[in-house]
């Protein structure tokens, strides 16, 4: 049975958990600008914590592709006091603080966020592993070549899956060896990677669970499914709740979305068939 410690508790992850996703950002690709104030924060973090979010991940960096760079001090001051706002509405709120800084991660930590998510899988900082070793935090570690700013050039691969499997082979031993005992893996859909290649990842997802760490799969309104569909990002939440299904059905244990009520009902769903075969 995997499960994670955050703050003391261990989450159990036999069945699939919600992450929902608070950008605290102007520019990010689908709800950029919806939550920027403190208020609109707590009213989100209330809804998703009300539809069945075990986890918020907080983010104050937009990784969509071409997304403007921003300095550790904005990022600072964009989620530092979304993630004190949030516990002091909810106080067990187990909060993933979405960065690649390991000064923001470890300032993030001190004010109650329990987890850190990494886009880079510790690459953009050098400090960020011994930081999480430190802090004695789960740690999600994704996949990704480059930058937002440039990662669309790079998504030259002889096999993606392949090759992405190696690099997390490398990358958690680096994890291990700096002593981070709970490491989540994200395949990191769209990030370098075509749409042609995403869906190549997600047909092979199964194959992650020979690296015996839990899987978190986050396609919420991505491009892979809405330029799929010749639509938008605002009306991809049926095609998400579609892959979220694909994911669960191949392993995934946290699924990372925008609409948590939907995400959960994917879950119960799949539960009750699980239970009935």
């Amino acid at each position: 049975m995997q499960t994670l410690n955050c703050k003391g508790s261990l989450i159990d992850l036999s069945i699939p958990r919600i992450m929902g996703i608070i950008n605290c950002t102007p520019d990010s690709f689908y709800d950029g600008g919806k939550t920027v104030s403190i208020r609109e924060i707590v009213a989100q973090a209330d809804k998703m914590l009300n539809e069945g979010a075990t986890f918020l991940d907080v983010g104050g960096y937009s990784s969509r592709p071409g997304a403007e760079d921003v300095s550790e001090e904005e990022e600072l001051k964009r989620v530092i006091p979304a993630i004190t706002a949030i516990l002091k509405a909810f106080p067990k709120t187990l909060i993933s603080i979405d960065t690649f800084r390991s000064e923001v991660a470890k300032k993030a930590i001190e004010v109650g966020a329990c987890m850190i998510n990494d886009i880079s899988g510790g690459l953009a900082d050098q400090k960020m592993m011994e930081t999480v070793a430190g802090l004695k935090v789960p740690y999600v570690l994704m996949h990704m070549k480059g930058t937002p700013q440039n990662m669309v050039e790079n998504t030259a691969y002889e096999n993606v899956t392949k090759e992405v499997l190696f690099y997390f082979s490398g990358r958690i031993s680096e994890a291990r060896k700096a002593g981070i005992n709970d490491v989540i893996i994200d395949p990191g859909f769209g990030f370098a990677k075509t749409r042609k290649q995403s869906f190549e990842l997600l047909k092979q997802l199964e194959l992650f669970q020979h690296l015996d760490l839990p899987i978190l799969v986050g396609v919420s309104r991505k491009s892979m499914i809405y330029k799929s569909l010749e639509s938008t990002a605002e009306k991809a939440l049926n095609g998400t709740s579609v892959l979220n299904t694909v994911a669960i059905m191949k392993g995934a244990s946290i699924l990372r979305v925008h609409d948590v009520a939907e995400a959960v009902e994917c879950v119960q769903l799949l539960e009750n068939l699980k239970n009935n075969s």
